[in-house]
């Protein structure tokens, strides 16, 4: 009787243990969403994607678009505007 019960015991521990990580597993897993930036864009990163756009217009019209741009910012303010220049490009890949 003392071993049915033990493994009736574990057996409802592991069943706990199995519905206790799916619940674990199932609040914490990310929004599908939170990657994405929605809302609107600061002025400061519209006005970079502004002149990232005319460069590669530029280059582009000029024949040089090889498909490399290379970005600077020696602005010590600036915004951090990588998850807007991330979601703008997204589609030119």
């Amino acid at each position: 009787m003392s071993r049915r019960t033990l493994v009736a015991a574990w057996a409802v521990l592991c069943a706990a243990g199995v519905a206790a990580t799916a619940a674990l597993n199932a609040s914490s897993a990310p929004d599908p969403q939170s990657g994405t930036h929605e809302g609107p864009v600061s002025a400061e990163c519209a006005e970079y994607i502004a002149d990232i756009e005319a460069r590669l217009a530029r280059a582009r019209e000029a024949g040089t678009d090889d498909g490399v741009v290379a970005l600077s910012r020696v602005s010590v303010d600036a915004d951090d505007c990588s998850d807007e220049l991330r979601e703008h490009f997204s589609g030119d890949r």
